[in-house]
This record gives C-alpha cells, sequence and structure tokens, in this order.
C-alpha cells in the first residue's frame, strides 16, 4: 500500500496533466513572471528524477517497511480459483463501471458544468437506484465515512491556516533570509521551504494558489536566479510533496484509512520519504535542468 502511494505522487510530478494542480501552477507561473513550460519540457525535466525514483522507490520501501508476507506462491492459485466462482461479468458489473467512465469524463471535463462533488453524490444515488449497490452497503463502508468526516475537517483547518496568512508569512519570512545567498543555493532553498510548507495544507491546489507566486516572486528578485528553471523545479516538486502527511492530496486519506498502515508509521515514513524525494529532486533535478533549460528564457 505504502509503494503504490509513493509510486502515485512520483508520477503526479511527472506530466502536467497528472493532476488539476498541475495546471494550476503553469497558469500561475505564466500569469507571475511570464514563463511557460510546455508538456514536453515538464515530461524531460522530470524524467531522470521519475526514472531513479520508480526503480530504487520500491527497494528502498521493502527494505524500510518490509512485508509481513514476503513469498506467496499460494496467491495466484488462490486468486485464479475466486475469480471461477464470482463467474462472468455480471450487468451490475458493467454498470457500475459505465459510471467509473462516466465520473472520470466529468470529473476531468466537466469542472464547468458540475462540481465534482456534485458528480460523486449523483453517481452513487445512481448506483443505489438502479440496485448496483444497496443502501446498507453504503452506511455499513465505516472506512469511507471515516475518510470524508476526518479528510474534510483538515482540509477545512489547512484552508483556515491560508485564510488567516499563515502559510503565506512563513514563506515571506524564510524566503527575506536568502537575499545574501548565490543563485542556485538560494534557489534550492527556496525548494526546500516550498517543498515543507505543505505540511500546512491538505490540498496541492490550496499550496500552489497560496504558495506559488510569492516564492516565484521571492526567487526572481535574488539576482542570478534562473527563474524557468526555478519555476520548473516547484512544479515538479507537486506531486512529490503528496507523500508527507495523511492528508497531503487526495490519494493519501484514502490509503490511510484502509487501515493498513498505522497513524505513526504513515506520518514516519512520509518524513522519512518526504527527504529523500526532495534530495533526489534537489541532487539530480536542479543540476540536469540548469542544463536543459538554459537555452530557455
Amino acid at each position: 500500500m505504502w509503494t503504490a502511494l509513493a509510486s502515485a505522487c512520483v508520477t503526479s510530478s511527472m506530466f502536467s496533466t497528472a493532476m488539476s494542480s498541475n495546471l494550476l501552477a503553469l497558469d500561475l507561473i505564466k500569469k507571475t513572471v511570464n514563463v511557460e513550460i510546455t508538456w514536453t519540457q515538464w515530461f524531460f525535466g522530470f524524467l531522470p528524477v521519475g526514472i531513479f525514483l520508480l526503480i530504487f522507490m520500491p527497494l528502498l520501501a521493502y527494505k524500510i517497511y518490509p512485508p509481513e508476507i514476503k513469498n506467496s506462491k499460494e496467491v495466484p492459485l488462490w486468486a485464479a480459483r475466486e475469480l471461477a466462482k464470482l463467474g462472468k461479468v455480471s450487468g451490475k458489473e458493467v454498470g457500475m463501471a459505465v459510471i467509473v467512465v462516466v465520473a472520470l469524463v466529468l470529473w476531468i471535463f466537466g469542472k464547468n458544468l458540475i462540481d465534482p462533488a456534485m458528480v460523486a453524490i449523483v453517481l452513487v444515488c445512481l448506483m443505489v437506484i438502479s440496485g448496483i449497490i444497496h443502501w446498507d452497503d453504503v452506511l455499513g463502508n465505516k472506512s469511507a465515512w471515516n475518510v470524508l468526516v476526518w479528510f474534510a475537517t483538515l482540509v477545512t483547518l489547512a484552508e483556515g491556516l491560508s485564510k488567516v496568512g499563515f502559510a503565506t508569512w512563513f514563506a515571506k519570512y524564510a524566503a527575506s533570509h536568502l537575499t545574501g545567498f548565490s543563485p542556485i543555493p538560494a534557489m534550492i532553498a527556496l525548494v526546500a521551504i516550498f517543498f515543507g510548507v505543505h505540511y500546512l495544507f491538505a490540498s496541492v491546489t490550496a499550496h500552489v494558489a497560496a504558495i506559488v507566486p510569492v516564492i516565484l516572486l521571492a526567487g526572481a528578485a535574488i539576482p542570478g536566479v534562473p527563474v524557468p528553471t526555478f519555476a520548473l523545479l516547484l512544479c515538479l516538486s507537486l506531486g512529490l510533496m503528496g507523500i508527507l502527511t495523511p492528508y497531503a492530496t487526495g490519494p493519501s486519506p484514502v490509503y490511510f484509512g484502509c487501515g493498513y498502515i498505522s497513524r505513526r508509521d504513515f506520518w514516519v515514513l512520509g518524513l522519512v520519504f518526504g527527504v529523500i524525494f526532495l534530495a533526489v529532486l534537489l541532487v539530480i533535478g536542479v543540476p540536469y535542468n540548469t542544463m536543459f533549460l538554459r537555452p530557455l528564457k
């Protein structure tokens, strides 16, 4: 479960279209410092970091947080028997698949037509009305209700921090102390600050909206900082920071709510892998993208 979440965080940073927050960041960067980052520049900018993490991250997770069961020769045989018991695909399962596809299409392309939350509510109602699921199934899904209440509370708290200006103040305060640094160390420090501030947010989108313009302007004010490289590095960190907390990004509460990873382990692993993700981004991404974006203005 932890490897699945960590992999999702890596791939969320790999493509500009992997998260809605990525597209928001690109728009803010264009408006704030007039830098345009294309899909290919984003992809190739993260490629060496992404390849490294996707290869070594599962191995590292296996060492740091080893599974209790390491040999599973019986699992494929058991799964085949259980699949045979299920029989052919039923009409309800086909209907469920159609509803999932409709949900994805509306969430991706229908934001201007219907709110994503309303899409979820309507489609759950359709599943109940059509008999795909029963109301008792909805009531009995304790993990889902737990995630809903817990995540909604954290989102509200994080939004409150943003509204009172605490997160923005912290970013400005930290950036103001870097004016005497040389360009590259200053850029690295600002990216690290931007990454760490995500502990205060339960939404990458809220983080982007509140902090990206502030950090961008702080970096652009330091003489010699390569602004295109700096802007790209901020973007490439967005998916990776989702590993930090049980509320850092949308999938995190779902994985946490499954109950396979304890609260303590989740926070400890988030800190450990957050440091690793940030270190790999800075050690590989900074020199690579400094050369990669040099021709751009």
